[in-house]
């Protein structure tokens, strides 16, 4: 292990700041999404609806107390704590050519008092949160002009920033809108609503496009900010495994593992894979691609892959294997795995599939990784005013020992690791509190009411010394 290796947590913006039109803000994309389940999807609604509950317009006051909680993060022993910058904080519509000061001076103060406990701020350019009006008015990610939107607020925010923060990343879970059968993805990463008809696949990779030039641009703009940079992307790793040696089934499971590493093999190779070109061929798609967006696209490669791994996936051609249905997290064309058991959201517990999609990334790109997102969401019983929150102590010890095995068995080269939601947010997928994640308890119900008090888990006592020991001691 690496002395300077950055432990930490993570959250969102939008998932924890709340004050959603406070000191200027816009709407966001996260702030027309209703609160749902398990059970019941999140709705998005056409901008605000009276009688409809948006659990991120209060978060868990972040805003209003992040000292009390960067204090928190100190006592553990932080290195690091990865957050986003809201883009419709910095320019409430998203296409103003002048920012909100007021929006840029939150952010100042949050990585002042970051800095000032020796804790490193990890940046998250777009995690879920672009301007609603963007949408509105240019159809999201779908319109070429969000790559110049997208460049401004990225430059705006990277020289205000340019000595308090080093490291970044530009698109988070850029490959979650290849899940195309939950509109929750393309609505989140682009900020598109599918229409009656069209071809979603061909759109998703219309939109990946100009992301892809968008972020290459800030990868160079960025470096010629500050040649200190570290600029990332930043994916949802989802190991894809055959559910049989039947070689049908190994070519299933790599055909879907492709639109993940898709998404890799663009950013850190800077071109496109004969795969996808070939695939675009035979689906006719005639994407809106010139010659000098590949340009941009070959000279802004990343320098590091951020991504985050709650789970891994199985695939089967076997027509009588039932498949999950739940698309929340990969394919709902996905089979159940009898190897491992499941979390209460259906997500599969897979600490081994760490350690394989960190091989595999180093394996094929040789660049260092970065996992800015593992954790585990369960509905934590508060008893006696004490939460033992054993089961995610189990499940992120786990993860960490085969983290170690692939750095110091395999040699592969991990710069840190922050776990998710360290604080409890509001889930992205369900727009839940119950789906708790953090050390830190946030008294905060699904249907927004409590007190908003935080109170220590067991395990924040139990991550303050795995950070203290380097890793060594994860009892």
């Amino acid at each position: 292990m690496r002395n300077d290796f950055l432990w930490g947590g993570a959250v969102a913006a939008h998932q924890v700041e709340g004050a959603y039109n406070s000191d200027g803000k816009g709407l966001s994309i996260a702030d027309v999404m209703t609160g749902g389940s398990r059970e019941k999807a999140r709705e998005i609604t056409d901008g605000i609806v009276d009688g409809k509950y948006y659990p991120n317009h209060e978060g868990i006051h972040f805003y209003e107390q992040y000292k009390e909680d960067v204090k928190m993060f100190a006592q553990m022993g932080f290195k690091c704590f990865r957050t986003s910058i809201a883009w419709s904080r910095i320019f409430p519509q998203g296409d103003e050519t002048e920012p909100n000061e007021k929006g840029l001076q939150f952010y100042d103060d949050l990585f002042d008092e970051l800095l000032k406990y020796n804790i490193e701020p990890i940046i998250t350019l777009s995690h879920f949160e672009m301007p609603y009006a963007l949408v509105q008015k240019y159809g999201g990610w779908r319109n070429r002009k969000m790559i110049e939107f997208f460049t401004r607020f990225a430059t705006t925010v990277m020289e205000r920033y340019r000595d308090k923060v080093k490291y970044w990343m530009t698109f988070n879970e850029i490959n979650n809108q290849m899940i195309l059968s939950n509109p929750i993805y393309a609505f989140t990463n682009s900020g598109i609503l599918f229409q009656e008809g069209e071809d979603r696949q061909k759109l998703v990779y219309q939109a990946a496009h100009y992301q892809f030039v968008a972020s290459a641009q800030v990868v160079k703009l960025g470096h010629a900010i500050n040649k200190d940079f570290q600029i990332g992307c930043m994916v949802a790793a989802t190991p894809v495994y055959a559910y049989s040696c039947n070689p049908d089934d190994v070519l299933l499971a790599q055909k879907e593992d492709r639109k993940n590493l898709f998404f890799t093999d663009v950013q850190v190779r800077g071109h496109y894979p004969a795969y996808i070109l070939k695939e675009w061929e035979k689906n006719g798609y005639d994407l809106d691609v010139t010659d000098e967006d590949l340009r941009i696209i070959a000279d802004g490669c990343v320098d590091y892959i951020g991504f985050s791994y709650y789970l891994s996936s199985v695939m089967s051609t076997d027509a009588n294997v039932e498949k999950l249905g739940n698309d929340l997290a990969a394919s709902a064309d996905a089979v159940p795995n009898p190897y491992l058991q499941m979390t209460p959201w259906g997500w599969t517990i897979d600490p081994k599939g760490l350690r394989y999609v960190l091989n595999q990334y180093s394996d094929r790109y040789e660049v260092p990784l970065f996992i800015v997102e593992n954790g585990f969401g369960y509905e934590d019983e508060l008893k006696d005013g004490r939460i033992e929150d054993d089961n995610r102590i189990r499940f992120l010890a786990d993860h960490i020992r085969e983290m170690m095995k692939a750095i110091e068995e395999d040699g592969v080269d991990v710069m840190g690791y922050t776990v998710w939601g360290c604080i409890d947010p509001v889930s992205f997928t369900t727009g839940e509190m119950r789906k708790r994640y953090g050390f830190i308890y946030v008294d905060k119900m699904d249907d927004g009411s409590g007190t908003y008090a935080r109170r220590k888990k067991k395990s924040f006592d139990w991550y303050r010394q795995v950070i203290e020991s380097n890793g060594k001691n994860l009892q």
